[in-house]
């Protein structure tokens, strides 16, 4: 009844940072998805490594590893450039923007094909593939060409999408982590983002979260503001950060379109606490008596184990299951 995922991202194996190659991030993949499939994870994911930039730790390569290849992007900041970014109130987690804008938007060398190709070859299990969604990434551009943000977001949608169309996964998933602390920017985030889903030739996925940077927690929000925006989203399931939250918001959770498959946080990775089975059993339990049978498709951590020990994360993905399968009676 109830599916189990992870976000994305997984920790960079030492050996891998030390001694990195083409061949040595094939095999460290071939681990993430072993680790997974051992522990019975339903929908696999690659663990992002090939994303890592040891010069941008703290956002892991979710946005650098998609602008620095773009046409008309600029990525040699200089001290002017800095100046005026930092004029954005929103943007104090960031030093410096990803990019520059210079142009017309294009794909450049960006080659999501490619990376997707490389993680279906090594897994016969479902596997998703996921990206950093078009309003995260143009947040944090610096834009001298679209002068709009809805316009320069709905450019970056377009850049993406066209690579979306040629991905070969069970699930693509499109990470959101700044829009649920700037609701207000829903109306044309949404528009984006549903340009990138409707790309997606099979299930479309959303993950949303409030940021985790250094596994801290950098906005303010509720998810009852963006209630309409879930509804709005041409998806099949959003995942949701609820574990390190709290139950408090399920009630709000029950308004989402019936259409739309909730997928429940239930590990906290802002902690190297390890959940029980128990733990997770009991936050099924709560969320489907306040949800309602049906509503909860997926469980999953509420972001990506990047900042964690890998020793932490495995044992962490192994009670994500043994939960589900202690809440479903299979043990």
């Amino acid at each position: 009844m109830i599916k189990t995922t992870v976000i994305g991202s997984y920790p960079v194996p030492d050996w891998l940072s030390a001694l990195p190659s083409e061949q040595a991030l094939v095999d460290a993949t071939r681990v993430v998805f072993g680790i997974q499939e051992a522990a019975g994870i339903d929908l696999v994911a690659d663990g992002e490594l090939y994303r890592f930039d040891i010069n941008h730790p703290d956002t892991n390569g979710m946005i650098e590893y998609f602008i620095r290849p773009m046409g008309a992007v600029r990525t040699a900041i200089g001290r002017r450039d800095v100046e005026e970014f930092r004029r954005d109130p929103q943007m104090k987690f960031r030093a410096k923007p990803s990019g520059v804008v210079e142009g017309p938007l294009g794909e450049g060398t960006l080659d999501l094909v490619t990376d997707c190709l490389r993680a279906r070859r090594l897994t016969k299990a479902p596997m998703k593939f996921t990206l950093t969604g078009p309003h995260m990434l143009c947040k944090t551009l610096l834009d001298r060409h679209y002068k709009d943000r809805a316009a320069l977001c709905g450019a970056v949608a377009d850049v993406l999408a066209a690579q979306v169309a040629l991905l070969d996964a069970d699930v693509v998933q499109v990470d959101e982590a700044n829009l649920p602390g700037h609701p207000e920017e829903s109306p044309w985030a949404l528009a984006a983002i549903n340009r990138v889903l409707d790309a997606v030739r099979t299930t479309p996925a959303v993950h949303l979260c409030f940021g985790n940077y250094g596994g801290q927690t950098i906005q303010k929000g509720e998810w009852k503001s963006l209630i309409d925006y879930m509804n709005g989203l041409h998806a099949d399931h959003v995942l949701l950060e609820t574990a390190h939250r709290g139950g408090w918001e399920l009630a709000e959770l029950a308004e989402l379109d019936k259409r739309i498959g909730i997928g429940l946080g239930v590990v906290d990775i802002k902690t190297n606490v390890l959940e029980t089975p128990e733990d997770i059993a009991r936050r099924i339990e709560e969320a489907v008596k306040v949800l309602g049978e049906g509503r909860v498709t997926y469980i999953n951590p509420d972001c990506g184990f990047w900042m964690l020990k890998r020793s932490v994360s495995d044992r962490k993905i192994e009670a994500l299951v043994k939960g589900r399968d202690l809440f479903e009676g299979r043990s």
